[in-house]
């Protein structure tokens, strides 16, 4: 029986409820299918921080560079510079492992309604990629004269040739397997004239690649009314680290709840591991209140298992997750119900169990 290494990263605040949730469902469904998972836990975020002035050991990439996948719940402490707990975890691991994919699925699960007008469901069914390991947040940048009156502060958007090219090519590729064969390419090149403009070419050559694909460009901020009003005319999106980021969150919404939405951060080529975590953050204001909503752990999961090989596994899972959300009764808060962290693992477990599919 083959055995997958997985090191879960619970981070902070809600992040070690949704982590612990994910692992009992892996177990659950890797006790029906012909595989074994050994989970590694590492306790790193905030609270090592205080007590060792970092968020994860000095050697901590290396503890878990040789893991099949890694499991991540959240970063961000209130007692914390956000800037410290992103760079000091979640970016130290993403960037270092050149995970320059992040995949973000976003579609209306069974039982949950958008706040979309005349949205029931297949209207609303996209994946957006990010380009993970540069532009808006290469981490290029610095501050002079601190606090003085003529202080300068910059941050610099990189982008290369070759990171743009890899993450077009991966867009397309990802688009050319899914149905609608439609890519969406988003930019900001009317007023970000060099960096945004090269995007531009850059994406017109790859095009020239995929003539199965068809392909659109939309500045970013006329992308986000095209995604309230005209959601189905979207399919596969490609953006920059910063215009991702912003419009998978204005995405997780618009399908219901940020509680449910996952991501991938990919190293395509696999010479490191990839890391899979849902997006909510670590939402402190419900931390131990045990109504943290698992779903968007438990989606991340089965993205998490597809990428290890194991994609019966996967389709399992989502097909449980489908079968929960589809019950009002299992609804956590953020969706407008009761249930709570334990009854909607639990309910994922028994459909894992039910599934003789």
């Amino acid at each position: 029986m083959k055995t997958y290494r997985i090191a879960a990263i619970p981070g902070d605040g809600i992040g070690g409820e949704v982590i612990d949730a994910g692992v009992e469902v892996l177990q659950a469904l890797a006790a029906r299918e012909n595989f074994a998972l050994a989970f590694d836990r590492f306790d790193w975020g905030g609270d090592y921080y205080k007590r060792h002035g970092r968020m994860m050991p000095q050697d901590g990439r290396e503890q878990i560079r040789h893991h099949d996948a890694i499991l991540f719940g959240s970063a961000g402490h209130p007692d914390i510079p956000d800037h410290v707990t992103l760079w000091g975890l979640r970016l130290a691991i993403c960037q270092p492992f050149d995970q320059y994919a992040n995949v973000r699925p976003t579609r209306i699960l069974p039982g949950i309604t958008s706040p979309l007008r005349r949205v029931s469901g297949p209207e609303l069914d996209w994946v957006i990629v990010r380009e993970n390991s540069e532009g808006e947040y290469s981490g290029i940048g610095g501050r002079v004269h601190q606090g003085l009156p003529e202080e300068v502060a910059t941050d610099v958007s990189i982008m290369t040739r070759a990171g743009v090219t890899r993450i077009m090519r991966f867009a397309f590729r990802l688009a050319e397997r899914r149905p609608r064969k439609f890519l969406t390419v988003v930019t900001k090149s009317n007023a970000q004239r060099h960096a945004m403009v090269m995007w531009d070419e850059i994406a017109a050559e790859v095009a020239a690649e995929f003539p199965a694909v068809t392909w659109d460009k939309m500045l970013v901020d006329a992308m986000t009314m095209r995604m309230t009003l005209k959601p189905e005319s979207l399919d596969t999106i490609v953006a920059t680290n910063l215009h991702a980021d912003i419009l998978s969150d204005l995405a997780a919404a618009l399908a219901g709840s940020l509680g449910i939405a996952p991501t991938a951060n990919l190293n395509p080529e696999r010479q490191f591991p990839s890391m899979f975590e849902p997006i909510h953050g670590s939402a402190f204001d419900i931390m131990g209140k045990g109504i943290a909503n698992p779903v968007g752990t438990f989606w991340s999961a089965s993205m998490l298992l597809d990428h290890i090989g194991e994609p019966a596994a996967a389709a399992r899972l989502m097909r449980a997750i489908e079968r929960v959300t589809a019950t009002p009764e299992l609804h956590t808060p953020d969706l407008g119900g009761k249930a709570t962290t334990r009854i909607v693992t639990d309910a994922v477990v028994a459909a894992i169990q039910a599934d003789n599919s």
